[in-house]
């Protein structure tokens, strides 16, 4: 089984609420399913996570960063992919505080336009009591864990 290497966002607004996307699949080997989940994505070739959580805060959010802290969670887990592909994933993820809460899609792929149907802003509350799928499962206790430094 491949390994596809994935940096996320934690991407947090003066109000302590986190950035998610909600997911559609409709026409591909993810087809039928809806959830939320950080932005982020795959680390291309030659790339290190760090630089890759940069690319994706640019390319998904219109956020323009030169640098990125230190990965403060991790996970590895089999997961399909819309392509059909069974991979072992392994996610570390980056937190970014930032000044306000608006975002630009205007990197988005094709692929993102696609399936990034909206994206909400969270506390850690709504996400503690949501019957909505979340992705990773744990993210508010990651994202507590994230404001108390």
């Amino acid at each position: 089984m491949r390994t596809r290497k994935a940096s996320r966002l934690l991407i947090i607004n003066p109000a302590s609420q986190v950035l998610l996307f909600r997911f559609v699949h409709t026409d591909d080997a993810l087809a039928g399913s809806a959830y939320w989940a950080t932005p982020g994505g795959g680390v291309e070739q030659n790339e290190s996570f760090a630089h890759a959580a940069l690319r994706e805060l640019r390319e998904e959010t219109g956020i323009i960063r030169d640098v990125i802290g230190e990965s403060v969670a991790e996970r590895t887990f089999e997961m399909l992919l819309p392509s059909g592909e069974n991979v072992l994933a392994i996610e570390q993820f980056y937190w970014v505080k930032v000044d306000g809460s608006d975002i630009s899609r205007e990197g988005w792929s094709r692929h993102e336009k696609a399936v990034m149907h909206q994206h909400r802003w969270w506390n850690v509350n709504e996400l503690s009591e949501t019957t909505e799928t979340v992705y990773p499962t744990d993210i508010a206790k990651i994202i507590e864990n994230v404001i108390q430094r």
